[in-house]
């Protein structure tokens, strides 16, 4: 079986701030339909790896390639139509406070006008029911808890379709219940919309999950992965560099002594 195209690729990448290295020869590669869980120590460049991603940033040296096309070089209008094949899931999920949940999830196809009324209303009726929250639809995002708060934005991240979706942090500062109801809900999305992605978080069990859970239509929720889940990928970043590129089960026996210490943390 030939392998799922790339998607997203990162080639020898550098880049530093001010005279100090953030990230240096880096590259990795994620395919269509995987998930590539990004992990690291604060400060190690995660959330930078995001930003290169969609161009937010520009490497020292080295090449992005999203979707095709190479991110590092491309120029800004050309930027602007690549991210609208780009969803992203922010930290602190950046809703619009003065927004409806349903304007909230409506804005970008608002802003694109490539949709009639009807067809929008469909949409973001489809993206809550997703994420299991439809019935949150005229709530205010201060309405919500911190939980459902992410989860409107998964479905806001949803609703232009993308090709590829960027989560930064999305379980961060939830409670470990909540938090692992949003990783159910990006799992169903790996395994029923087959969303590429890539997943930063500083929680080692986020990653975990995704690495040994999938999605049981069968009994609408979650249940054992096969033993080695191709569609969920670990990244380690340490020092600059990639200390660790992989499977979950690769990770877990490595005898490298950092990896052996970070994952005992």
């Amino acid at each position: 079986m030939p392998a799922a195209p790339i998607l997203i690729e990162f080639d020898h990448v550098s880049l530093g701030f001010g005279g100090v290295g953030v990230l240096r020869e880096v590259s990795f590669q994620v395919r269509r339909g995987e998930t590539k869980v990004v992990l690291g120590e604060a400060g190690a460049g995660k959330s930078v790896a995001l930003k290169l991603a969609i161009g937010l940033l520009r490497p020292d040296a080295g090449r992005v390639e999203v979707l095709g096309e190479t991110v590092s070089t491309l120029p800004e209008r050309e930027l602007y139509a690549l991210r609208r094949r780009i969803g992203i899931v922010f930290q602190e999920s950046a809703l619009f406070d003065s927004l409806t949940v349903r304007e909230n999830v409506a804005y970008r196809l608002e802003e694109e006008r490539r949709l009639g009324a009807e067809a929008i209303e469909a949409r973001v009726r489809a993206c809550l029911a997703a994420v299991e929250l439809e019935e949150a639809i005229d709530k205010m995002p201060a309405e919500l808890s911190g939980g459902m708060q992410r989860r409107v934005a998964i479905a806001r991240a949803l609703a232009t379709e993308p090709e590829i979706l960027l989560y930064d942090s999305p379980t961060a500062g939830l409670d470990p219940i909540t938090a692992t109801n949003i990783m159910e809900q990006i799992i169903k999305l790996r395994d029923v919309n087959k969303v590429t992605s890539l997943l930063v978080t500083h929680r080692l069990q986020d990653g975990f999950l995704m690495a040994t859970q999938c999605w049981d239509a069968g009994r609408n929720g979650l249940g054992p992965a096969p033993a080695e889940n191709s569609h969920t990928t670990f990244l380690v970043l340490h020092q600059q560099r990639v200390a660790y590129d992989g499977t979950a089960a690769g990770l877990r026996g490595s005898a490298d002594p950092y990896l052996r210490h970070f994952l005992q943390r």
